[in-house]
């Protein structure tokens, strides 16, 4: 029965948001909303209706864990990208494919690597690197890898601002809605990094210009965020994160786009310690902003002003399984 139960409040949850993308005029795969960054009426109505959402989803959430904290980790520049380089776009050497809006992420991804910072901008807390030495990859363990990832953050469209207040089931099933699913933690390290093992995304030296953080201006007011009448006002307010794209060199050695900076990406925490949950690449503040970091400290039921995720799937043709 609670399986049943279970399956019935997953298609209430499946028709809600139907009715909420109708409402807002576009699905993911087909049309796009523009929201105007400094508007803060639209901002205002697109964060009620990702509570409206939020709330449809709690009472699955909440039977789902009811875990709450754990732990925080963190584990190694060269050139920028340039933002109108597509040459991951199409099939490589293995002539696998990806659907539309995503890029193929395909090599040898190194497991244990030693990234050694050699000039911190915080010496006491440690967060924040200026410069790394070159990466050293231990061993010969290295992990081929062949996926698909969004180029974008949800809704993955150019120009369009991210989602966020998601939690991280609520990601989990928009990605499967369109035949997607949530990122691993490996994954989206390997994405962002590269077969260079690069601390950051552009290489190793930290530059706030490339990608969209150190750029937090607004505190939040914890008594407006907790009251329902000001909540969503209030989350307007916080909100910071650019549109899709805006960082024009912010782009991974595959070609993928904003995966550090701009909103934090919910992923698989594949070891399943101390959740399934964890978050990758930062948001618009002043963040870590590597590739290898994870955060690992909220349940699968969190949801704040500055998650979103990204989606990914398994390539087809060539030697795809």
């Amino acid at each position: 029965m609670r399986s049943i139960g279970r399956r019935l409040a997953a298609l209430g949850v499946f028709v809600a948001s139907a009715v909420w993308f109708a409402r807002e005029g576009r699905a993911q795969r087909t049309t796009t909303v523009r929201v105007q960054p400094n508007d803060p009426t639209q901002l205002v109505a697109m964060l009620r209706a990702m509570d409206a959402r939020a709330a449809a989803d709690a009472s699955i959430d909440a039977s789902m864990d009811g875990r709450a904290d754990g732990r925080a980790d963190g584990r190694a520049d060269g050139r920028a990208s340039d933002g109108a380089d597509v040459r991951y776009s199409d099939a490589r050497s293995s002539g696998l494919r990806c659907p539309d809006g995503m890029l193929l992420v395909e090599g040898d991804y190194c497991i244990n690597v030693e990234q050694r910072c050699l000039r911190w901008l915080d010496p006491e807390e440690q967060m924040r690197c200026a410069e790394f030495a070159p990466t050293v990859c231990y061993g010969r363990r290295r992990r081929r890898l062949a996926f698909c990832m969004d180029r974008y953050e949800w809704p993955n469209r150019r120009g369009e601002l991210p989602t966020v207040r998601v939690t991280w089931h609520t990601a989990r099933r928009m990605c499967e809605q369109v035949g997607k699913r949530l990122c691993t933690e490996r994954e989206w390290t390997f994405a962002c990094e590269g077969e260079q093992s690069w601390p950051y995304l552009y290489g190793f030296r930290r530059d706030s210009d490339v990608c969209h953080f150190d750029h937090q201006t607004r505190r939040p007011d914890r008594a407006r965020l907790a009251n329902p009448a000001t909540a969503a006002d209030e989350y307007a307010r916080l909100y910071e994160a650019v549109p899709s794209g805006t960082y024009e060199r912010c782009v991974s050695p595959f070609g993928l786009n904003d995966l550090t900076g701009n909103v934090d990406e919910w992923v698989v925490n594949e070891s399943g310690q101390p959740f399934q949950s964890a978050l990758k690449g930062g948001w618009w503040g002043p963040i870590r902003a590597r590739c290898r970091p994870a955060t690992y400290s909220h349940n699968e039921n969190f949801i704040y002003y500055q998650i979103g995720f990204r989606c990914c799937s398994s390539p087809t043709g060539g030697d795809a399984g």
